[in-house]
Parts: structure tokens; sequence; C-alpha cells
């Protein structure tokens, strides 16, 4: 009995799946995926439409129901002066229902992006959008303040927004060390299925992925806009992600570096370099990700592995998924071309 209700909810979690992903054709995918006939995927679907969790849209087609929240809270009213305050009014009730990991993880990222309106923005004005269906929940906040990638960029005196995008993938960024340690949003990036950072034009995000597809944003004359989306299933929970990056003293010590969102195309300069070194020092061990880099120039190579390394021997530099453009190059530069060679020909 219990094989048949565990077959079940495998068979509704995989239709609800292909509802959200606008699959046509539902009833014959999914009779073909189980194999079972089509009169009892209807059936799935009807229960699913007399439980609220789907609507049809029309005769074969089914989307998913969805909740959306607004709240607007305001600065000079004193709603900005916790998160805690935020997070209890705006978010707390939305999830109650879900698992205690997945409302852990909401509590720390909610929280931590909430502070940084409250304390680096100066912004006046705070919009949430939570929205909910059965399978995820995704979160908005809005503030009407100083754009964020534009206060790193002055705060450090940097030539351009992109290099103060940059430095937010590495972790330990802050512009108010006194009060932050800078780690809040690298963390809250790696905790969230989906995360993005939209501000002054530009957009700090760990998936490369069209904005508009994930969510309907308001338009913005200004300030920040942060989107988190997680699935109300997800088995990771926070403590989980923070060893990932953590010393056995419980120390920020690693971090990973995705190549392919730093740069809109391969890298070629030592310039490039500089700006993906600047600041590693802070770290123990660095993964260098290049997924989706087909190649690498000499001079970036150069300076990372070589320049870099030497004058940083005590930390440990770690490249992951190269493509073989870019482990050639790597090689190469670092004098393990012959090694490469042979154990290519074994």
């Amino acid at each position: 009995m219990r094989f048949k209700e565990e077959q079940k909810e495998r068979i509704i979690f995989y239709l609800l799946e292909k509802i959200k992903q606008g699959k046509e054709n539902i009833s014959r995918t999914v009779s073909e995926e189980f194999g079972i006939n089509q009169a009892t995927v209807h059936s799935y679907l009807n229960e699913l439409m007399n439980s609220g969790v789907i609507r049809r849209v029309k005769r074969g087609e089914y989307t998913l129901v969805v909740s959306e929240y607004e709240y607007t809270l305001h600065r000079s009213e004193g709603d900005l002066d916790t998160d805690t305050y935020a997070y209890e009014r705006c978010l707390k009730e939305h999830i109650a229902d879900l698992p205690q990991n997945v409302r852990g993880i909401w509590a720390y990222a909610f929280s931590t992006m909430v502070n940084n309106v409250m304390d680096h923005s100066e912004a006046e004005t705070m919009r949430v959008i939570i929205r909910r269906d059965y399978l995820d929940t995704q979160a908005l906040i809005l503030d009407d303040g100083i754009g964020i990638f534009e206060k790193i960029r002055s705060h450090f005196r940097m030539k351009s927004l992109d290099e103060a995008i940059q430095e937010l993938f590495k972790g330990k960024l802050t512009t108010d060390e006194k009060n932050h340690s800078g780690e809040g949003i690298f963390f809250t990036s790696k905790l969230m299925d989906e995360f993005f950072i939209l501000s002054d034009g530009k957009v700090f995000t760990n998936n490369r992925y069209d904005v508009s597809q994930v969510f309907d944003l308001p338009e913005m004359a200004g300030g920040t806009g942060v989107f988190m989306q997680l699935s109300n299933f997800t088995t990771k929970n926070s403590q989980e992600v923070f060893d990932m990056f953590s010393n056995v003293d419980g120390g920020f010590t690693k971090t990973r570096i995705p190549i392919k969102n730093m740069f809109d195309a391969d890298p070629v300069s030592r310039s490039q370099a500089k700006r993906v070194c600047n600041g590693l020092n802070r770290f123990r061990e660095v993964e260098i990700d290049f997924s989706g880099v087909d190649w690498m120039g000499q001079g970036f190579a150069h300076q990372i592995f070589v320049v870099f390394q030497n004058e940083h021997p005590e930390i440990r530099l770690i490249p992951i998924n190269m493509s073989e453009g870019a482990a050639r190059m790597y090689a190469h530069v670092t004098g393990t071309a012959g090694r490469l060679d042979r154990e290519s020909q074994k």
C-alpha cells in the first residue's frame, strides 16, 4: 500500500512540474512516462483542481494556482527598524506550513536582504512581493534607495559597475566592515534555487537566464530589486551550504568564482584576471569554475595560475569544469602541457 502511495506522489509531482513548464499533452506525457492509462492521469488532475493546486485554462491545458501578496514598508514609520518586523509581517505566515529546513533558509535569506535595505540603501520605501504555488515560493524585494552596485562602486572607487558586480561573486564584500561581514549576499545566492539582484540596469546572478522569464518585474526608476526562489520541497539546509565554504572552525575560507557569469565572452586579458584575483587573499581555497567557458587567453591564465599563485602560495587555486581548450591553456602556462598530452594518449 505504501508503495502505491509513494508512486502516486511521484506521479503527481512530475505532473505538476510539467504543468509549470508549460508542457502540452500532459495526460499523454505522464501516461507514457509512468506506464499508466490516461484516465488515471485525469483523475489526478481532477483531484488537484478540487484541492486548489491547479486550475484548467482550457481543454487539456492547466496552470498552477499562484497566491500573491504585496506589502509596502516605510522607514519614516519605523517599518525598517528591524528585519524581524519585515519577516513576520511579509513572509512568515506564507511559509508556516513548509518543512523546518525550508523555513530556516527563508528566514536567513529574507532577513539578510532586508538588512541590506535597512543599513545600506538609504531607502525610504521597501516593497515586498511574495508569490507561492504548490512547488515553489518566490520573494521580490524592491527599494527606492541607492542602487547596490553604485554603492559598492563609489565606496571602493571602482571604475565601473561591472567591477562592483564581479566582486559580489567572491563574498566578504561590504561597505560597512564595522557592522557587516560581507557574506550575506554570497551565502543567500548559494542557498536559493534562483537568485538575482537588479540595479542600475545591471544584473548579478548565479544563473544565466532572462530575468523576465522568472518574475514579472515592476518598472524600477532606481534603487535595487532582489529576486529569490526556493523549492517548497528542497532537502538542503543552511548549515550544509555554510559548511561547503567553511573550514573546521566555521570560518568563511572558501569561495567559488563562476567565470562565465563575470564576463560577456571568454576571458583573455591580464586585466580581467586581475579583477578575478582582487580580494582572493581573504580566502584559503578558491574554486575557479570554467563551466560554459570554451577557451581562455594566455595572459588571463598566466596572471591567475602563475603570477597570482606564486605571490600567494598559501592559497589553493582549484580550476574546475574546464573545457578542453581552457584545460590546454592552463596546462601550457603551468608547464603541465606535456603531462596532459601523455595522459590524453592513455
